[in-house]
This record gives structure tokens, C-alpha cells and sequence, in this order.
């Protein structure tokens, strides 16, 4: 009897996480959800849609609107030995669940060795007309706390791996999921079973004269002026990070080390972002590689308007990472 082989197919963004999520929960019975409206509404994004039909009610348990019961409660089934994803509806919302998540969660394995293997899912991010309690980009709050796994990725393939590698993990990771890339963003995803490793960054384009560090949505912005800017003959280097705690610091060395010049790249305010961090890491570590000063392209420091003219206005676009790169290749 010979067997079909399986074939690769195209998922979005939004699919690739479903498909993690369904993958991991058919392999292993730990796996279980937790979050508002995630059961027969499928989710505020329909990620979870026919989940609890497929899998029961104690295994895509809808919780009341209470993110620090929910991240709590997933704590403790963690520390028990499973392995629960919980979603925040909007990543703006988890702010209500800061102390489970900085003071139980992140702390515990270093308290007593307890293990804490959970995924907290986070839509996060503008450009969608969410307004300023929808759209924010919180993923600096959360960097500077040590215990946490942070990860953000860019593409369907990350996406899948990531949050399969995520569930996997045996310390809590938080999963930026970038809303502007649900229903954008489609890849052609392997039929075997993978996984992105947690702490490694990848080169979304080679080049020669100029880095850009950058994450999520952002990833496809530095890459659009990319192409742009090589018709003007520079050469630039894409540099997801993918993971954003921990970083990988040597990816990112390397980068900058090969073309000298670098631009940080991040959706998220400027003051107190990501990228100062970055930026101290070159100035400290990679300082004699750099010829030409380090530069920041980041959101102002303001709420992320309703308004879409000036959510637009708000957001870091092409044309920012077009003058910034021909302002360094000038130097």
C-alpha cells in the first residue's frame, strides 16, 4: 500500500499560528488555552475558531475578563506540570496581568527550580485603526525583566516555528503577534513537524553598506527599502531578530561588524525602547567596527492616535528608513 505524500501549502500569518497551536495540542495533551471569547467565537481574531469543538471545553477553557485570574490560574497549571497558552485579546490588556507576569511567573524557577512553561499570546501592534488602547507595542516593558522569553516574529514560517518552539519551552515566553500581519503575510510551510529556536536571529536580505536591526511588522518596511534604496546603488543588510530577549547579540555584531553602519528599526516609542539597548550593546561591544554614528527609527513618544491620517503619520514607514540609510551612506 503506498502512502501520498503530504504537500507543502500556503498559510497566512494568522493561519500558521493556528496550525502550531493545533499541532502541539494533537501531540501532546498538556497543551491547553486559556483566554476571552477563545471558545465557539474562535478568538477576537478566529485563531482558535472550531478548537473547542475539536478538543472540549476543559482543554480552550473561556475564561471571564479578569487577565490577571487567567495568567494566575496558568501559572499554577504550569507549575503542575502543563503547559497552558493563554491569550490576551489585545496585547494592550496585559498590563492587568504585570505582577503575575514580572513577579510570579518570571521569578519563580529563580525562587525555588520551578519550572513555569507557559506561552502568553500577544496581538500587539498598529496600523489596523485600533487607537491607543489597541495598537500599543509593549514588548519594552517586559524586556527589561529577566525569567521572560520574548518573541516577535515577521513571517508565517517564524510564526509557526516560534510558537511551537514556545509551547515547548519549559520557561514563560511571551508571543508578540503582530495584527497588521494576520491576513497580510503568507508563506509556503513545510509538512514535517518544526520548530524556529528561541535566541536566534535571521538575515532577511544580505548586504554590504548599511544593517538594519529590526522586528515584526517593521521587518517588512526595512525590506521594502531595501529594494528601494538598491536602486540607488546601497546595499542593505536585514536583520530580524525574531527573538527579542534573548538577543542574539552575536548575529547582530556580526551584521554591523560586515557593514559598519546600522539603523534600529522598531514600532514602538522611541524613548526607552529596545533599540537604546541595542544601541548601548554596539556602542560597548562594536564600537570600533562602526563608521558612522548609530541611528534610531522608532515612533514618537505619544499614544498611538485613532485617527488613521495620524496613525499613519505615527507609524515608522519606508520613507523613513530610505532618508535615514542615505543620511549614513553619505557619512
Amino acid at each position: 500500500m503506498t502512502t501520498t505524500p503530504a504537500i507543502a501549502h500556503e498559510a497566512t500569518y494568522l493561519e500558521a499560528i493556528s496550525q502550531a497551536l493545533d499541532e502541539e495540542m494533537s501531540q501532546d495533551e498538556r497543551v491547553f488555552l486559556m483566554g476571552e471569547d477563545i471558545g465557539p467565537y474562535g478568538g477576537a481574531f478566529r485563531v482558535t475558531e472550531g478548537f473547542q469543538q475539536r478538543y472540549g471545553q476543559w482543554r480552550v477553557l473561556d475564561t471571564p475578563l479578569s487577565e490577571s485570574g487567567i495568567v494566575g490560574a496558568a501559572i499554577g497549571a504550569a507549575m503542575m506540570g502543563m503547559r497552558p497558552v493563554v491569550e490576551m485579546q489585545f496585547a494592550d490588556f496585559i498590563s492587568c496581568a504585570f505582577d503575575q507576569i514580572t513577579e510570579m511567573a518570571a521569578k519563580n524557577h529563580y525562587r525555588w527550580g520551578a519550572e513555569v512553561p507557559l506561552v502568553i499570546r500577544a496581538p500587539y501592534g498598529g496600523g489596523t485603526h485600533g487607537g491607543p488602547f489597541h495598537s500599543i507595542c509593549p514588548e519594552a516593558w517586559f524586556f527589561h525583566t529577566p525569567g521572560l522569553k520574548l518573541v516577535a516574529p515577521s513571517t508565517a514560517y517564524d510564526a509557526k516555528g516560534l510558537m511551537k518552539a514556545a509551547i515547548r519551552d519549559h520557561n514563560p515566553v511571551i508571543y508578540f503577534e503582530h495584527k497588521f500581519l494576520y491576513r497580510r503575510i503568507k508563506d509556503i510551510l513545510p509538512t514535517e513537524d518544526f520548530i524556529v529556536p528561541i535566541g536566534e536571529a535571521d538575515i532577511k536580505r544580505a548586504g554590504r553598506d548599511l544593517s538594519v536591526i529590526t522586528y515584526g511588522a517593521m521587518v517588512h518596511v526595512a525590506l521594502e527599502a531595501a529594494d528601494a534604496l538598491d536602486q540607488e546603488g546601497i546595499d542593505v543588510e536585514v536583520v530580524d531578530l525574531r527573538t527579542l530577549s534573548p538577543l542574539d547579540k552575536d548575529s547582530i555584531m556580526t551584521s554591523v561588524r560586515k557593514t559598519g553602519k546600522v539603523i534600529i528599526l522598531h514600532e514602538d516609542t522611541k524613548t526607552g525602547g529596545i533599540g537604546g539597548e541595542i544601541a548601548a550593546i554596539l556602542a560597548e561591544e562594536c564600537f570600533n567596527a562602526l563608521d558612522a554614528p548609530i541611528m534610531r527609527i522608532a515612533a514618537p513618544d505619544i499614544p498611538v492616535p485613532f485617527s488613521p491620517p495620524l496613525e499613519e503619520f505615527f507609524l515608522p514607514n519606508m520613507n523613513d528608513v530610505i532618508t535615514a540609510a542615505r543620511q549614513l551612506a553619505a557619512y
